[in-house]
């Protein structure tokens, strides 16, 4: 089996360390295109498309952005233009997988490229700062991080172990093809924390067996980003939000958040969709020294020496309620419905446990109910959100509209 591997990077000052990694990656018999995003010198050998096809892509022009005087216009002007020529290149089909290497400045103009390739698609970022937290540069899409250790800059007796490794990386998963089921089943996404796996564990086990494939996103924040991100782009068939606490680290200035948009792509991309306030009791901080002093005073819960919960206020339950209703009011009749656990919306608000505290709770099912168009079906139901029997009926819900649109 070959293919091609895309490599983008700037040649001018990267070329020795490409050519390296070029040569490799064609011995084990795949294919290289490259493409040069240098601005200042000569590239080090010629490129299949120039860094003046790059800049033309995002209208700019070479010459200017050469001199050396418009470095962060440079910068935007030839990520917009890469980010334009990779994605027509895989449209065309040139490509079946992406490698690039640099510093900071190189890892931001190739990953702005990556992200613009559907997931599954191999994307490999030998960086500077792949040791460190590199969300900002992934974003939603799997890119895969590599670190350089020591600098982008010539072949040393490090750098020669790591772009070898980076040549087979890139080798082995263009050349690995994961092997098709003979029926691909619809796609359910249904978003998952520690404190609501039983009830989503058990709402994947029901709908798996009525013939669907659920995909389970973990709620940290990229999680709920790359959820929505795949339902925007038509990958999803419905959707079983039941863990909707990154609005709580939204509102609480947690480390989880997924933006203030949390939940509205589903009800906007007209897919049938159960909206539950799940673990809205809690927002999320890391070691119990980074909970912000404002906090300390309020009821908190070390998860593990890495995560500490916050008990959320009947003030921030107020706004997530009513942050949930407007998501849904995004819905049309028929493709939306809202699921309330009376008995508590987390493992940990469950009656005498930590995060029980009813009041809180109440304020974001009233703000929730009293936001909520009156053509939306909200169920109440007299039971703990990992209860079986809640699992069970937000399935049904899903599974009704679902049929409906068949």
């Amino acid at each position: 089996m070959s293919g091609t591997v895309l490599l983008v990077g700037a040649l001018d000052t990267k070329g020795v360390e490409y050519s390296f990694v070029k040569d490799l990656i064609e011995a084990a018999g795949l294919r290289t295109l490259v493409v040069d995003f240098g601005v200042m010198g000569e590239p080090a050998f010629a490129p299949d498309v120039s860094r003046g096809e790059v800049a033309a892509a995002a209208g700019g022009d070479l010459a200017y952005l050469a001199s050396g005087t418009h470095k962060d216009e440079a910068m935007r002007t030839m990520a917009e233009g890469l980010a334009s020529v990779v994605e027509r290149l895989y449209g065309e089909g040139r490509f079946d997988g992406i490698l690039a290497m640099g510093g900071s400045g190189g890892t931001s103009l190739a990953t702005t490229a990556m992200r613009t390739l559907p997931v599954g698609v191999p994307k490999v970022m030998v960086s500077t700062v792949g040791g460190g937290d590199v969300s900002a540069y992934a974003g939603s899409k799997d890119i895969t991080f590599m670190p350089s250790v020591v600098d982008v800059a010539g072949i040393n007796r490090l750098s020669r172990a790591i772009y070898a490794n980076a040549a087979g990386a890139i080798a082995g998963m263009v050349q690995t093809e994961a092997e098709a089921t003979a029926h691909e089943r619809p796609l359910i996404a249904a978003s998952m924390f520690g404190n609501t796996t039983a009830a989503v564990d058990h709402a994947r086990g029901l709908l798996e067996s009525e013939g669907y494939e659920v995909l389970v996103f973990h709620a940290t924040g990229s999680g709920g980003r790359t959820m929505e991100d795949l339902i925007g782009a038509d990958y999803i068939a419905g959707c079983l939000d039941i863990t909707t606490t990154e609005l709580a680290d939204e509102i609480c200035g947690g480390v989880f958040s997924a933006g203030p948009e949390r939940v509205q792509a589903a009800p906007r991309q007209g897919i049938p969709t159960v909206i539950v306030p799940g673990c809205v009791d809690m927002a999320n901080f890391g070691g119990i020294e980074t909970v912000p002093e404002h906090y300390r005073e309020r009821t908190l819960y070390e998860w593990n020496p890495e995560v500490t919960l916050l008990r959320t206020n009947e003030e921030e339950n107020q706004q997530m309620g009513a942050m949930l209703a407007a998501a849904a009011n995004a819905g049309s009749p028929g493709e939306v419905a809202v699921l309330i656990p009376l008995k508590g919306v987390s493992m940990l608000d469950s009656e005498g446990d930590r995060f029980w505290d009813p009041a809180a709770d109440g304020a974001c099912f009233d703000a929730l109910k009293n936001g909520l168009r009156a053509d939306i079906p909200l169920i109440e139901m007299d039971a703990n959100i990992n209860d079986p029997e809640f699992a069970e009926q937000a399935v049904k819900l899903l599974l009704g509209m679902l049929r409906d649109e068949q």
